[in-house]
């Protein structure tokens, strides 16, 4: 029989789109809250602000992309509006921009400064515009609609290739809009018509995920802690859902599995649902100081390295992202103690991940789809994420046994499905042989993009991997070990 003879499993849907999927390849990444509130000592500005106060003394963001390559981010985030509605950039449409402010005469850019400085250092570039905006004299009528989308516009044609587009579920309350000091407040359902507004991103970056609650390609994970639940699914059913849902929507606007399987909305975004008629994966938001913009009260707050390493394998290592914030100061660069922190969470990670034991294994699985070497279980060790151990349709659980020359010592392995087939498998079990006997290692359920199994260190010469599915076979990409120190 020709390999090309030979049927690849049937897709297990829902399964992710080619953005989507790309964006699963990204894994850890930046955001910048950078701003008014920098200089204000604010978390949340109320847009009487003045863009005079916007000052940064040495803005380097050459120092800010080269830092984030170094430590291993794949690419940043900044928020060029958050709700204070000030422009990190000289929009068309507004003087609330830095195109008032004394930085660079006036005649400073901050989103094109750093889109550039991303490009230099081979990382990724993506923004973040606040839908709420408490400076702007029509927020909460149709008006603000059009000033947005024209604002969005601007973002997404004049700064080069976008990975993600990020919008929040603030919307409305009390704010300056213009000069009135009032309370506003909005449909949160039909405000921002956000199929329309959307729209407008598909159309000018394609190749973008974006970012809210509820999608429409990535959701919020349901905290600020950077932690994923356990199991996280990727998958969501969407009904009744939308951007800012939440609160006394959850009982009476879900479908009422939905409502049944999880007690809160923020539980349901943390752990996804397996039976969810959406592939929408999750984002874990997280500061590396108590805030998300940079206060100098919170310098000896910085995350340790030891602490970020313990969140990349509850967000990460749960088949999420890391959004990892790191606030510029007010020089307008990232402050030495956040740097020390990064670069010894850097190491870490590699002491931990660049030495793979099953390099040297013999690897026998029970079962491989049509006995071809397209799916040979040696694809688990072969480095190439495009490749997959499978079995036969009809294989209710499939097992591989990693048979190492000599005993190996190891607490940490890391598993990947293949995910353009979809999430499959159900629940898996590590097993280790002691005295020619199986004992019981690890117990999960969801696998997906990555699962990073961290346990107590043992020795053996065997490891048995078994999954199961109550649907398809599986599709394993990835099987590795590693001995953490």
């Amino acid at each position: 029989m020709l390999i090309s003879d030979i049927q690849s499993p049937t897709p297990l849907y829902p399964v992710p789109s080619h953005r989507q999927l790309r964006w699963h390849t990204h894994e850890f990444y930046g955001f910048l809250h950078f701003g008014l509130n920098t200089f204000t000592d604010k978390e949340w500005g109320y847009g009487d602000e003045s863009p005079e106060l916007f000052a940064p003394t040495n803005f380097d963001a050459d120092q800010i992309a080269s830092t984030a390559n170094e430590v291993g981010m794949s690419g940043l985030i900044l928020t060029c509006k958050h709700h204070d509605g000030f422009c990190l950039w000289p929009s068309r449409y507004t003087d609330h921009s830095v195109k008032s402010s004394p930085w660079k005469g006036g005649q400073g850019d901050v989103v094109a400064e750093m889109a550039d400085a991303c490009q230099r250092y081979d990382i990724l570039f993506g923004v973040y515009l606040s839908p709420w905006d408490r400076n702007h004299a029509e927020y909460g009528r149709p008006a603000y609609l059009e000033y947005y989308r024209k604002q969005l516009i601007e973002l997404t044609t004049e700064y080069g290739d976008l990975f993600e587009v990020w919008f929040d579920g603030a919307n409305g309350g009390d704010g300056y809009y213009g000069g009135v000091h009032e309370q506003r407040r909005i449909d949160r359902r039909t405000y921002y018509d956000w199929e329309n507004t959307w729209k407008i991103v598909r159309q000018n970056q394609p190749d973008a995920v974006m970012f809210s609650d509820v999608g429409p390609d990535v959701r919020w994970v349901g905290n600020e802690n950077g932690i994923a639940g356990a199991p996280c699914w990727s998958t969501l059913s969407t009904a009744g859902l939308y951007p800012g849902f939440g609160g006394d929507d959850w009982t009476t606007e879900l479908e009422t599995d939905m409502v049944q399987a999880w007690a809160s909305d923020q539980q349901m975004l943390n752990q996804g649902y397996r039976q969810g008629d959406s592939w929408l994966p999750a984002e874990c938001d997280v500061s590396i100081r108590p805030g998300w913009f940079y206060h100098s009260s919170e310098d000896d707050k910085v995350k340790s390295a030891e602490t970020l390493l313990d969140l990349y394998f509850k967000s990460v290592g749960r088949g999420a992202s890391l959004l990892l914030n790191i606030p510029p100061d007010k020089t307008g660069q990232f402050h030495p103690n956040d740097v020390q922190n990064l670069q010894e969470f850097r190491r870490l990670r590699e002491q931990i991940f660049s030495r793979d034991l099953t390099s040297t294994a013999h690897i026998e699985a029970n079962n491989i789809r049509s006995n071809s070497h397209r799916f040979s279980a040696q694809n688990l060790v072969d480095n190439n994420t495009d490749t997959y151990w499978s079995t036969d349709d009809n294989i209710s659980e499939a097992e591989v046994i990693f048979e190492f020359q000599n005993t190996v010592s190891f607490n940490t392995i890391g598993i990947r499905e293949y995910l353009p087939l979809g999430q499959r498998v159900d629940n898996f079990t590590l097993e280790i042989e002691k005295g020619g006997v199986w004992q019981s290692y690890y117990r999960g359920t969801a696998i997906g993009n990555l699962c990073l199994v961290r346990e107590q260190k043992c020795s053996t010469q065997k490891i048995r991997f078994r999954c199961k599915s109550n649907f398809v076979c599986p599709a394993i990409s990835e099987f590795k070990v590693y001995l953490a120190p």
